[in-house]
């Protein structure tokens, strides 16, 4: 049992730690998973609750994990552990049978699984929970309150620092098919010999006053007293979708734009807004102007946003104006307004509004230089959150070998 209980406290520890910790490095993803959720069950009301619940859930998730998984605080994170298990099992279990929403978005878009996959995920768990459980509360454990409190409080306090800054800057790990490095047009190509989707085709023909339904083999192509009323096709086989499927960029005026942005030799700046009038107007302001200077520079620049034309001409400034999805705009910038900087379709750049270069930076030819910086400024940002998470768990480690603090067998 005792080994059980290891293994109990290591599985329910790293999937917790991970489920919080995906979902930190992208919580505007999160919170457009809680805005779906509330739009299938017809609780729009409650949108507002979106990204608060969206940094609760990922930072109970994580701490709850690192309680389990470390023993500071143990007992009060397996109850945690616990009650978020008798909600979601549950909850898992209705979402798979009615299946409002395809993608449960436990593991944010690090892994994507199906609402059976993820029920299934649930109760390979609550063997392990419940062992946890009955033990924890029938033994009796050492343990340093104060020391271990202020720990915890540590980790909240960084943890929720970590999520806002994935916020304001973009995510530090981009898990999503605009990542930067992306060359757009080979993610939209379906490779040779993949399977497509195969759909079920029915024709619904009336013959005196009585409707019936056929088939491509049976239908009465040569029989012309049935008449044709309807055709309906149904999706019986998914076939390979490349990562990016939907990707339309046109002109207010219903010009496609996609095919030249994408095969521009120069560089395109996107400055991308899902809804305008979401965005601050500051922040919007300070684009518009480096668009001003990007066209002056030589460099093609498009305001894309799926507002409606009539919201767009409120923001007439000479700018070229696209619209787009809006999912598909959340899902190249989860920023707004956000910027995709790109040349023959590949992403060479990628910014929120908080950390967008100077205008000076974008010239008509920016030297390879330029470029190489800001690679090696993403990669310091890695760099940076590896070395800092490691520090802590060392930090952790010496703590636990310190006060020993374990079960009392």
């Amino acid at each position: 049992m005792k080994i059980i209980r290891i293994a109990g406290r290591i599985i329910v520890g790293l999937v917790f730690m991970f489920s919080g910790f995906v979902k930190a490095i992208d919580p505007m993803g999160f919170t457009y998973k809680f805005h779906d959720y509330f739009q299938a069950f017809h609780l729009g009301f409650l949108d507002f609750l979106s990204l608060p619940l969206s940094i609760f859930f990922c930072t109970i998730e994580f701490i709850a994990g690192l309680s389990v998984l470390s023993g500071i605080r143990q007992k009060e994170g397996i109850w945690v552990v616990m009650i978020l298990m008798m909600i979601f099992t549950p909850l898992t279990l209705i979402l798979a049978l009615t299946n409002p929403v395809s993608d449960c978005g436990c593991f944010g878009d690090a892994i994507h699984l199906t609402n059976w996959q993820t029920f299934g995920k649930n109760i390979i768990l609550v063997p392990f929970v419940l062992i946890l459980f009955f033990a924890i509360n029938s033994k009796s454990y050492r343990s340093l309150q104060k020391t271990e409190w202020a720990i915890l409080s540590s980790f909240v306090a960084l943890f929720v620092i970590f999520c806002f800054s994935n916020l304001r800057y973009l995510p530090v790990m981009d898990f999503l098919p605009y990542k930067t490095g992306t060359n757009i047009p080979e993610k939209m190509i379906i490779p040779e010999g993949m399977p497509v989707n195969e759909y079920k085709t029915t024709f619904i023909y009336e013959k005196d006053g009585l409707k019936k339904e056929f088939t491509l083999d049976n239908y009465p192509a040569d029989d012309t007293s049935w008449v044709f009323v309807d055709q309906v096709s149904v999706l019986v086989k998914k076939g390979y979708q490349p990562p990016i499927n939907d990707l339309s960029i046109t002109t207010v005026e219903n010009e496609d734009l996609t095919d030249k942005i994408l095969s521009d030799k120069g560089y395109s700046l996107l400055l991308i807004s899902t809804k305008l009038k979401e965005a601050d107007d500051e922040n919007l302001q300070k684009g518009f102007e480096l668009g001003s200077h990007c066209n002056e520079a030589g460099i093609n620049f498009y305001v894309i946003t799926s507002s409606v034309s009539d919201e767009v001409k409120d923001y007439s400034n000479g700018l070229l104006f696209c619209t787009a999805d809006e999912i598909t705009l959340k899902t190249m910038v989860r920023s707004n307004p956000g910027y995709i900087l790109l040349r023959e379709g590949n992403i060479v750049g990628k910014w929120s509004w908080a950390n967008v270069p100077e205008n000076d930076w974008f010239k008509d030819e920016m030297a390879v230089r330029q470029i190489e910086k800001l690679h090696n400024r993403n990669s310091l940002l890695y760099v940076i959150l590896i070395a800092v998470s490691f520090s802590m768990i060392l930090l952790l480690i010496g703590i636990l070998l310190k006060n020993r603090i374990y079960y009392r067998q």
